[in-house]
């Protein structure tokens, strides 16, 4: 049965390891495939939400349909964070990078972006408040402000060091195509 949610992902898993391996460099993209920690937790919460949905069929069933619809909003909001957490990570395109955080979005123009470097820091693990040493793919803006966009520890590269090495270098492929190169050659 073909998984066409797959298919841009092919790409990456070509032999000759283009750094830019998509036609359309205006769409955004994810120039890594999600880690197992995220589409696991995101599995288990739509299956949460399976669970929910079939106590709202109950619950309507047995008359209660102001419960039903508190339960079957339940069941809604389990969804939309299973798919948020889906989509979190870094995104790359013509027009910038952008980190999409499970509540907030932050895009940068290439333009704006002085240097995309992997640095060895303290990073969070899982996202969790504990930190652990581990690398980090920074991306430092004008004004100074520095902006951490993948980490060894999180959930698409925990326990995947050599994806974390081909999405950081792809990052990096990126900015030197779109970011810090001369007008003239653009």
């Amino acid at each position: 049965m073909p998984l066409p949610f797959l298919t841009a992902d092919r790409a990456f898993d070509t032999t000759d390891h283009a750094a830019l391996p998509f036609d359309d460099h205006d769409q955004w993209r994810r120039p890594y495939r999600p880690g197992s920690w995220r589409v696991g937790a995101a599995a288990l919460a739509l299956l949460l939400a399976s669970f929910i949905l079939l106590a709202a069929v109950v619950v309507a069933f047995a008359g209660a349909f102001g419960g039903a619809c508190v339960t079957l909003g339940l069941a809604v909001l389990v969804i939309a964070a299973a798919l948020r957490m889906l989509r979190m990570g870094a995104w790359v395109s013509r027009a910038g990078v952008r980190r999409v955080g499970f509540f907030s979005t932050v895009t940068v123009p290439w333009a704006k972006v002085t240097s995309v470097r992997t640095t060895q820091q303290p990073v969070r693990w899982l996202g969790f408040p504990r930190t652990v040493q581990g690398q980090a793919l920074a991306l430092d803006r004008r004004g100074g402000e520095q902006l951490l966009l993948l980490t060894t520890h999180n959930a698409d590269f925990l326990s995947r060091i050599e994806a974390f090495d081909r999405a950081a270098d792809s990052v990096e492929a990126w900015n030197a195509e779109y970011g810090t190169a001369p007008a003239a050659t653009r």
